[in-house]
């Protein structure tokens, strides 16, 4: 079941890159049971984000639609399409009986 990423509270998830390095096992506990990101600062300016793997993964997976969408977009721009029909030829040329 996937938790929504949690907004950043400057209260609660902002950082200091010495305290990470104190707490660093607390912080990574953190980040995986909130899902909220961690901003570690350096010298009172954002210097890293900790995120748990799953937001991780699920913000590369929207990452690699977004960017799958805009290909497809850009061919249709280009016309590099086909029309359906075409495609239905082509698959049951290809497939034959194996499609119903």
């Amino acid at each position: 079941m996937r938790r929504p990423i949690r907004g950043i509270r400057i209260s609660e998830n902002f950082v200091p890159v010495s305290e990470f390095k104190a707490k660093a096992a607390e912080w990574l506990r953190k980040a995986g049971e909130t899902a909220a990101p961690v901003v570690v600062t350096q010298n009172g300016k954002p210097a890293g984000v900790l995120l748990s793997p799953e937001v991780f993964d699920e913000l590369t997976e929207q990452a690699r639609f977004v960017a799958a969408v805009e290909e497809g977009l850009a061919d249709a721009d280009a016309g590099r399409v086909k029309s359906h029909a075409a495609v239905e030829r082509k698959m049951r040329s290809r497939f034959g009986s194996a499609l119903k």
